[in-house]
């Protein structure tokens, strides 16, 4: 997926009802902003582009609230105006806001070197350079040089932006008073983008690198063209391109990123110094960690992210905020649903003037009194509440096993009999698509899609509890606990957690979409079997990300492995529902369930697995009573 285009669509997408009033605040920005663009100087002697959004209005002193991106901080030229007036961002505008976008060094109409994940150098001297460098040098810039600046600073970003927030919390600049780091990438290995517990993301992956990081020998304004695809049918597209070899082929050398994650098919050194959460220690600025429950991208960064702070750096100021947002939908005018799932409400609406803005307007304007933002405020789909808990997760959580048994069967209750298993045959050239509509770009729906399509596949196991006498909360990560045998020496685990719904289950009434729901009186929602939290694992990663390990053929073995947080409600009525399969395509490339570099595989190292779940299997969920609101 080309994702700074997902990022552009989600920030600056506005209803046609609204037209009117943004041209209004356009020309009014105009009239109460002038723009400047200038290079600033780092430290190694890198001038870095800027732009910067200044207020007309001289009677007050203005803060600083600042983006740092790969993608570009066009439009260029000192009268081509960005849309800081599009979406909630204009209250930031009314507010009197110094806005200020970077291009990040390498990038665009920067000077220097671009590096992916650019690691943190926690001993740099005097001419050492990384992320936090370059954010101190420029924020040391902007409060000398900006007339009418009130020495406090912000930084906030989504996505790749949402990283160099996180870098920006590192740079310990007196300055820095408040950051949120928003999707932030956070470890693209475990569990971000392109990586989930070893698994490669391909579709991910292959769209964003033939559009991002090309070289350029100078600065320039021009985004990389991409590629031609002989098909938009991606899982077509995907199969007959065939291992990840070929796709080296296509990509070439141009891209050197796509060679070095090539060059390390395991978690060594090389990718865990491009693991931020290991250098989060004594954070100084408040921080206001976002994002999405059925975020498709960075998920798992903004749990994490959290909760290596609240380790690492127990005294910081952290809060986090997950609503039900796909990647960025917190920026969009709509957070009313996703899909074809529903939400009762405006959860970005709410978002933008209950927390973020609140949280800008006290730490860098003094404006009000201390945000009354809890610790962890989370919405919980199924009942569709924001809930404001001290913790997270919360402190009544209990890990409960549910147990996967005989005649596809799923029970709070052991198993009597422990020999039994549900088999199935993985067969990597008719792999189990991660949806059941023909497209090409990856997409956002599929976090909460119908999984009625891979229920009816034979190479799919299904395990479906009776129905709930009461309600039942997830607010945690969920835990898959799998006895497992394969009949080879390496195979994929993913595990989808599912709401279904009653057969006669019907949402009251339509709403218009802006990303493609399906109404609900032309798509049937009884029965629907909802997508809560699915997760796949690389199996020979089961015991260490490090050094991978063979199957032993046909022995039961444990694959257990932690899944991102969940927080939802199934109500009394629905049933709950586990799906385990051994490829999810093209969401994740296809393992050859052969003991070997899959990044080096041959389309004859594909084979067919026989894979047998066990009675023994379980799922924690994080079972939560609590009533708080």
């Amino acid at each position: 997926m080309r994702k700074w285009l997902l990022l552009a669509c989600s920030i600056l997408l506005v209803l046609p009802a609204v037209t009117k009033a943004v041209n209004q605040d356009s020309l009014w920005m105009r009239e109460n902003y002038t723009k400047k663009e200038v290079y600033i100087t780092m430290r190694d002697g890198v001038k870095l582009f800027t732009s910067i959004y200044l207020p007309k209005d001289k009677s007050t002193k203005h803060p600083i609230l600042m983006t740092r991106t790969p993608y570009s901080c066009a439009p260029y030229g000192a009268d081509n105006y960005r849309a800081w007036y599009k979406n909630h961002y204009i209250n930031y505008l009314k507010e009197g806001y110094i806005m200020v976008t970077q291009d990040v060094r390498g990038t665009y109409m920067s000077e220097g070197k671009f590096v992916n994940v650019r690691p943190f150098n926690p001993k740099k001297g005097k001419k050492d350079i990384d992320e936090a460098s370059d954010t101190y040098d420029t924020i040391d810039w902007l409060v000398k040089n900006l007339d009418g600046n009130n020495g406090n600073v912000g930084v906030f970003g989504i996505s790749y932006p949402g990283f160099y927030s996180t870098m920006a919390a590192l740079s310990n600049h007196p300055a820095l008073k408040a950051v949120s780091p928003q999707a932030p990438v956070t470890d693209w290995f475990l569990g971000d983008d392109f990586h989930h517990n070893g698994a490669f993301f391909i579709s991910d992956a292959f769209s964003f690198y033939t559009v991002f990081d090309h070289p350029h020998p100078k600065p320039t304004t021009e985004s990389p063209a991409g590629i031609s695809y002989y098909t938009h049918d991606n899982y077509k597209y995907y199969l007959e391109t065939g291992p990840l070899s070929n796709f080296a082929k296509i990509v070439g050398d141009s891209v050197p990123f796509w060679q070095e994650m090539y060059a390390h098919p395991t978690y060594d050194s090389w990718w865990q110094a491009r693991n931020v959460r290991n250098f989060v220690y004594n954070v100084k600025p408040a921080m206001l960690i976002v994002g999405g429950v059925f975020d498709a991208e960075d998920c798992f960064g903004a749990w994490n992210t959290y909760k290596a702070i609240e380790e690492k750096s127990p005294a910081t100021n952290n809060r986090i905020v997950m609503g039900p947002w796909y990647h960025g939908q917190w920026a969009s005018n709509d957070g009313t649903h996703l899909g074809n799932v529903r939400f009762g409400s405006n959860t970005s609406a709410y978002y933008a003037s209950n927390i973020e803005i609140p949280f800008f307007n006290y730490y860098l304007k003094g404006k009000g009194n201390p945000p009354a933002i809890a610790e962890a405020t989370i919405f919980f789909t199924g009942e569709n509440k924001w809930k404001e808990l001290p913790k997270w997760p919360p402190a009544d959580m209990t890990p409960t096993p549910v147990y996967l048994q005989e005649n596809g069967k799923l029970s709070f209750n052991k198993p009597t009999t422990a020999n039994g298993f549900a088999e199935y045959t993985s067969d990597p050239a008719k792999p189990v698509p991660y949806t059941s509509d023909v497209h090409f770009n990856r997409t956002i729906n599929y976090m909460t899609d119908d999984q009625r399509f891979a229920a009816r596949r034979p190479d799919v196991a299904v395990f479906e509890s009776e129905e709930l006498t009461e309600d039942i909360t997830l607010a945690g990560p969920v835990v898959a606990d799998l006895l497992a045998s394969t009949s080879t020496t390496d195979a994929d685990f993913i595990v989808k957690v599912i709401d279904v719904f009653p057969n006669d289950f019907r949402y009251e009434e339509d709403a218009p979409s802006e990303h493609r729901r399906v109404p609900s009186s032309t798509y049937p929602m009884g029965g629907y079997q909802m997508l809560v939290r699915g997760e796949v694992m690389r199996g020979k990663f089961r015991n260490s990300f490090e050094k991978p390990e063979a199957f032993v053929p046909n022995q039961p073995t444990q694959v257990k492995f932690t899944m991102p947080d969940v927080a939802h409600t199934f109500r009394k009525g629905h049933r709950i529902m586990v799906q385990v399969q051994s490829t999810w395509f093209p969401l994740v490339d296809r393992n050859p369930q052969q003991f070997l570099d899959i990044y080096k595989a041959t389309e004859k190292d594909f084979i067919k697995a026989n894979i047998r779940i066990y009675n023994a299997s379980n799922i924690l969920l994080p079972v939560s009573r609590s009533d708080v609101r």
